[in-house]
């Protein structure tokens, strides 16, 4: 209580006081939530009975008639390594916008400059917050242990045992760690500086472990990564629960158990000690995010976010040469755009390297799981092409943004898609390589996958003229067997360009892995482009008219 003595301390009478302002709109906040639960729990039950039934039969027969098992087994070190990593990833970038204890707006502004007890207003927030990661990794770990004994790796009990520790250290670890990233910005700093850095190690250890699932387990990569922290410690039990090799997994239960009883005393200390700058900002990015996801603005919340955790931006910024020609101004403004946020073509490489992987696979698997296969791989193109786009998405979420270019709006988004297109092009003829060095059909990668790029392109340009997001589709009245159709509306609304551009492709790769000519691509994707084109140009009319 900085500037106060004891004597000053309103703490009780203060904290009785908004007790008794909030009853009602607890009383509220209260019937929302379990309006909400009551929803979940009626959709769950009427959309997801049918699926959990013949999931649960599926691993059943899997585990009596396949090698579902064996294929599990192989792949628990390094997968569950890669949850422990990922969930302490997700932490520390948490941590740099919300983390667990935030408070509202209030709070922040009114209650911590009276005369009270920091700890006893901030401390509930952390605490709350890190039960209720417990309680969702305890679920977890009761889903776990379903699926260990349903492919007779362990028994119920003992596989749940095995997973609880996990299920509850890594939770409380990760509240730990985004309390300390919250107390200290010399540590947001330097979560903001290797957060590139552990991504690439994620997606490496995710390469290990489709490796592991496909038979081919790196047993030296998986003794150092089981020893090499909390995330490894957490799946020694597990591993030796499912009859695999863990020698000092008793060691590595010790470890966690010693590092999350230290980790959530410092937390409880610096949980108290927040300053209230970072309070502020907290609160306000949480109001903000929480308030446009009921609107279904889910650009806006990650904007807001993208802004919470970008950090002072203090670096210099590189700029490429200004084009003597006006034509070329837009794509020089947008390849600037890009050299100058080294992140997003990151992120484009790393998801259409997922995709060209994806694609590869679903040249070997049969019938319906190729073609599901290679839909997963198209939108995984897409995102990574998509990724390029967003100087398209920054004229027009203020179309006063626009008003520095000589082009009619229409004639500007077109000029939009070249970057996008030359990049995702570049991407995918880079991507296509290892396939085209394997000989025979495999060469056509070359062609088809820089083919694929363009239209993407196209549609994501065409995705960012798609205007304010009309919710009002969500609900048409409109009564049916299977209920109000309006959520499928407003779906196949938001989300028009990937499901044509990822539904003509589909079809057409399909034929192609079939057995058709590669070239086969060639006029499906110019059409597709002509047509994607002129929906830019037509949207792009239609938003000045707004």
């Amino acid at each position: 209580m900085s500037g106060w003595g004891p004597e000053d301390d309103r703490t009780p009478v203060a904290l009785a006081w908004l007790r008794i302002k909030r009853r009602a709109h607890r009383a509220q906040r209260n019937r929302d939530l379990g309006f909400i639960l009551y929803a979940v729990v009626l959709i769950g039950i009427g959309w997801g009975s049918t699926v959990v039934y013949r999931t649960v039969h599926g691993l059943v027969l899997n585990s009596l008639h396949g090698n579902l098992g064996p294929a599990l087994l192989r792949t628990l070190p390094a997968g569950l390594v890669l949850i422990g990593a990922a969930l302490a990833l997700l932490a520390a970038r948490d941590g740099l916008w919300r983390g667990p204890v935030v408070v509202p707006g209030p709070t922040v502004s009114w209650l911590l400059g009276q005369p009270v007890d920091r700890a006893r207003v901030l401390r509930p927030w952390f605490r709350n917050n890190a039960l209720a990661g417990a309680v969702v990794g305890a679920l977890c770990a009761l889903g776990g242990a379903v699926l260990l004994a349903y492919v007779h790796l362990a028994s119920f009990g003992v596989a749940f045992a095995a997973l609880l520790a996990p299920g509850l250290g890594l939770p409380l670890l990760a509240a730990a760690l985004g309390a300390a990233v919250e107390r200290r910005p010399r540590l947001a700093s330097l979560v903001r500086r290797l957060s590139p850095f552990a991504a690439l190690a994620l997606v490496a250890v995710a390469a290990q472990t489709v490796f592991a699932w496909l038979g081919h387990p790196v047993r030296v990569l998986e003794r150092i990564e089981l020893w090499s922290g909390p995330w490894g410690w957490a799946a020694q039990p597990v591993i030796r629960a499912s009859g695999g090799s863990a020698p000092g997994w008793w060691a590595a239960l010790a470890l966690l158990a010693a590092a999350s009883a230290w980790a959530l005393w410092q937390a409880w200390r610096d949980a108290a000690a927040v300053p209230n700058a970072a309070l502020r900002a907290r609160a306000a990015t949480a109001s903000t995010v929480a308030s446009v996801g009921w609107s279904v603005e889910l650009r806006a919340a990650r904007l807001a976010v993208a802004q919470a955790t970008a950090g002072d931006g203090r670096r210099r910024l590189p700029r490429l040469p200004m084009p003597k020609r006006r034509a070329l101004l837009v794509p020089w403004r947008d390849a600037t755009a890009l050299l100058r946020a080294p992140g997003r073509v990151g992120r484009a490489v790393l998801w259409t390297a997922a995709g060209a992987a994806a694609a590869g696979w679903a040249t070997a698997l049969p019938g319906a799981e190729r073609g599901l296969m290679l839909v997963a791989a198209l939108v995984l193109g897409y995102v990574g092409v998509a990724t390029l786009a967003e100087s398209a998405r920054v004229e027009t979420d203020d179309l006063r943004r626009a008003a520095w270019s000589p082009f009619r709006m229409s004639s500007l988004m077109l000029r939009h898609t070249v970057v996008p297109a030359l990049a995702g092009a570049v991407l995918g003829a880079l991507e296509a390589i290892p396939f085209a060095l394997r000989g025979g059909e495999a060469r056509w990668a070359l062609l088809v996958m820089p083919l694929c790029a363009v239209p993407f392109a196209v549609a994501a340009v065409y995705g960012a003229c798609r205007g304010p997001v009309r919710s009002d589709r969500m609900i048409l009245g409109a009564p049916t067997p299977a209920g109000d159709p309006g959520i499928f509306v407003f779906l196949a609304w938001y989300w028009a360009a990937p499901l044509i551009s990822v539904t003509v492709l589909t079809v057409t790769l399909l034929f192609v892995i079939a057995g058709s000519s590669p070239l086969n691509v060639i006029a499906p994707a110019v059409a597709l482009t002509a047509l994607l084109l002129a929906l830019v140009r037509w949207q792009a009319g239609r938003l000045l008219k707004r």
